[in-house]
């Protein structure tokens, strides 16, 4: 019997992997022009790190992370998500001596033991932006323009719901008015909202029971408990957002699955992947830093979810970007075939995607495999050719042919043959 992967992890095969490359490569794009830079952080953490960040009572770490014993006897656990990784090594590595603002982004696997569902699998893949040291609220809203370039750049669309969660200063006593609320309904809620009550009462709040939902029809709402401070902020994410043309709606119970969030948090929601419709969601998280052993350094963040991403444009249509090659050398003859393949070579170390058959097939047969590679051009190559030196270019989309006339030097050919190829 064969090996069959994991239930939840899946392989990314040739003809998904261009539209990776493509979601992944427009990002990066995103990401440059916005000023950020990559960092890349480890798969592996102790699992201390997760539970001082993410919060004890949350569900990824009650229920989903991936958390073993290793042979020194220390936990350690597979990121469940890239914000606390990226603060770690923020800390660790000094990078707060760099400058006032740090721009970050980092992309990769993340791992989470819950059930799979509509694209979401144990193992997924994330693009993150974390930009540290600035307690602007402008920067909140460049944060949430960067998601939403992304999302334009691709081809997608999304809705924006933002909330503020408040602060220090102000959630505790909206965290006792919301108590009061959930204990007069404490026998009609779920198991986890019960429990929640007391040791995290804003969870609940994003508790996924419909029955749950109901009874917080009429919950106290975060956003009339402000402080004026944390007023003033959202006023001034809301109005810049505004200035951006970038449409947003005002979601009071969205809290966020992560207990380091504080004032702006925000989400991309899409109406096409059913109830869990979240492509990208993110928040300031103005303490964690200094909860971390770091300095009082402000931060604000957000994930994309590329597997979501990925089945959108699926959806839409899009399918497969395949490689395209600039071109395919067709070689007919022992002679042209030693010849053809030093030029590819050659062409490759100018720049271009070239492929050539190696088995001595038919010509028609090559021109076959140059039209299933997407090849822009053929270039045929045989015995007659290199006596006459010349070649002839065929363009594989109109059908024309071109007979380029070469230079007896062979190392002159590849750039008069890459000159020649426009696309």
């Amino acid at each position: 019997m064969s090996i069959k992967a994991l239930k939840g992890f899946k392989d990314i095969l040739p003809d998904e992997a261009g539209l990776w490359q493509f979601i992944e490569q427009t990002a990066r794009d995103v990401f440059h022009r916005y000023g950020l830079e990559e960092i890349k952080v480890p798969i592996l953490e102790k699992t201390e790190l997760f539970v001082r960040t993410i919060g004890a009572s949350t569900d990824i770490v009650e229920k989903e992370m991936y958390t073993f014993e290793d042979r020194n006897g220390s936990l350690i656990t597979m990121r469940p998500e890239g914000t606390a990784s990226v603060i770690r090594a923020y800390i660790e590595n000094g990078l707060f001596v760099r400058g006032a603002v740090q721009r970050l982004y980092t992309i990769g696997p993340m791992f989470r033991h819950e059930r799979p569902q509509k694209g979401r699998l144990r193992q997924f893949h994330q693009m993150s932006v974390e930009v540290l040291g600035s307690n602007s609220a402008r920067i909140d809203t460049e944060v949430m323009a960067i998601a939403w370039q992304i999302l334009q750049d691709i081809g997608l669309q999304a809705s924006l719901e933002v909330n503020s969660l408040g602060c220090a200063a102000c959630r505790p006593s909206f965290k006792e008015i919301l108590q009061e609320f959930l204990q007069e309904r404490l026998s009609h809620l779920c198991d986890d909202c019960q429990r929640r009550s007391n040791t995290n009462p804003l969870r609940v709040l994003d508790c996924k029971s419909e029955h749950c939902q109901a009874e917080y029809v009429s919950a106290p709402s975060i956003i009339d408990h402000l402080c004026q401070g944390c007023r003033d902020h959202f006023e001034e994410v809301k109005q810049t957002l505004s200035s951006l043309n970038i449409s947003f709606a005002v979601n009071p119970k969205m809290v966020r699955g992560l207990d380091y969030y504080t004032r702006t948090t925000f989400e991309l929601i899409t109406t096409e992947l059913g109830a869990q419709g979240a492509i990208g969601a993110g928040g300031r998280y103005d303490g964690l830093v200094q909860q971390l052993g770091g300095p009082e350094v402000p931060g604000i963040g957000f994930a994309m979810g590329m597997e979501r991403l990925v089945m959108l444009l699926s959806q839409k249509g899009h399918g497969e970007i395949s490689h395209v090659l600039d071109l395919f050398l067709i070689t007919l003859g022992e002679k042209a075939h030693e010849k053809g393949f030093i030029l590819m070579q050659m062409l490759r170390a100018q720049g271009l995607r070239v492929m050539m058959d190696h088995e001595g097939r038919s010509m028609k047969n090559q021109l076959k495999q140059a039209d299933k590679q997407n090849a822009w051009f053929a270039l045929i190559l045989g015995e007659r050719e290199l006596e006459n030196l010349e070649v002839v270019l065929k363009d594989m989309h109109s059908g024309e042919q071109e007979l380029i006339e070469l230079a007896p030097a062979f190392e002159d050919w590849a750039p008069v043959i890459k000159q020649k190829i426009k696309h």
